[in-house]
């Protein structure tokens, strides 16, 4: 199903996204480019205005530029409150790679009970096992699996060797990348006389509306309850997240993250790449938590958290990290010292005081 016109004039544009024109309205856009070099008939934005100087050299028809930035504009170009995010709805109107055609691959294999919508677009080789609803203009893309009884709305996308286990729930329009695993087994075991026992993960997992999910990242089913990923989210390459964990509306989470299980985190949230995250804890909504961050206790305050060194030198880093081994003898010393000279303080030192009382 192809969504793309050939080309579209600067009014078009900023009629149909709310914007201002700058230069000649009835300028040809046919594509996008970068700013530079830029290259005629294309639209690029600028959004860092470290490269301001870079508008009176680019070659592209046309520039996206915020209100702060239009009087730097040497040729066309339209004037958005967001630059970055009017590009990326016009762009959008350029992208080719979601086109496709309706109908199912010979190779497919699609169960007489499954339910397909209308233009629903099978790749070779992908499985459809009975009771599965697919809905209307969604595309299933090669070897996709899509268990017995699961659901997936409306227009989603689904790309090569998606595996979708039995009885999960996809809210429309949501984009899984290729690799992706929603509702496998969650890591539940229980230990026994002679090892390890399964506890049966008997929930699901159930995603919202306008949900994208990348590249070889694993969703796990609730052990009772489900595993809940709200309208919005989004969530970046190869991500863990365990059973019955909950992630609120709009979060967005970056590569490499792991989330144990049964932990809430909230909406609008941002998680840096490879971070941490403990089991059975709740994170509260609009934290940002910086990349590497190990996160062992409930955050319950918004705001930006961070754990961790970040990168130096390495004759820096390994003097920094002799310190940190020497804390422990720091502490004795001091401990010391406050019982020769009779200063009394708290032993664990935590006590949300910031010291004042010590003294």
């Amino acid at each position: 199903m192809s969504r793309v016109a050939a080309a579209y004039t600067l009014g078009e544009l900023a009629q149909r996204f709310g914007l201002d024109v700058i230069g000649d309205a009835a300028a040809s856009i046919s594509g996008v480019c970068t700013l530079s070099p830029g290259e005629p008939g294309r639209i690029g934005f600028l959004a860092n205005p470290k490269y301001r100087a870079t508008l009176a050299q680019t070659r592209a028809g046309a520039v996206v530029v915020g209100k702060r930035d239009a009087a730097a504009l040497a040729g066309n170009g339209l004037v958005a409150a967001d630059a970055a995010r009017a590009f990326a709805q016009i762009a959008r109107l350029f992208d080719r790679n979601r086109d496709f055609e309706p109908g199912v691959h010979v190779s497919a294999v699609v169960d007489s009970d499954a339910v397909i919508g209308q233009g629903v677009h099978i790749g070779p080789q992908a499985v459809i096992e009975a009771g599965a609803q697919i809905g209307d203009g969604s595309y299933i893309g090669p070897a996709c699996i899509v268990g017995a009884g699961a659901q997936i709305g409306a227009g989603a996308r689904l790309e090569a060797r998606v595996h979708i286990h039995r009885g999960v729930r996809l809210g429309l329009r949501c984009q899984i990348q290729p690799g992706a695993v929603i509702g496998s087994r969650g890591f539940g075991n229980v230990p026994g006389p002679q090892g390890w026992e399964e506890m049966p993960q008997l929930g699901s997992v159930v995603i919202g509306d306008d949900v994208e999910i990348g590249a070889n990242t694993t969703i796990d089913r609730g052990a009772i309850d489900d595993t809940v990923i709200a309208n919005g989210v989004r969530l970046d390459n190869l991500i863990q997240i365990a059973h019955n964990c909950r992630i609120g509306e709009h979060t967005a989470i970056a590569a490499c993250t792991g989330i144990a299980g049964s932990t809430t985190v909230g909406a609008r949230c941002m998680i840096g790449g490879a971070v941490g995250i403990n089991g059975h804890i709740t994170i509260v909504d609009d934290v940002i938590i910086l990349g590497r961050a190990m996160v062992t206790t409930s955050l319950l305050e918004k705001g930006v958290y961070g754990s961790g060194l970040p990168i130096a030198p390495a004759k820096d880093w390994r003097k920094t990290v002799a310190r940190v081994r020497r804390l422990g003898k720091l502490e004795d010393r001091v401990r010391s010292l406050e019982q020769k000279t009779g200063i009394k303080t708290h032993d664990d030192g935590d006590d949300g005081n910031d010291g004042k009382d010590q003294l």
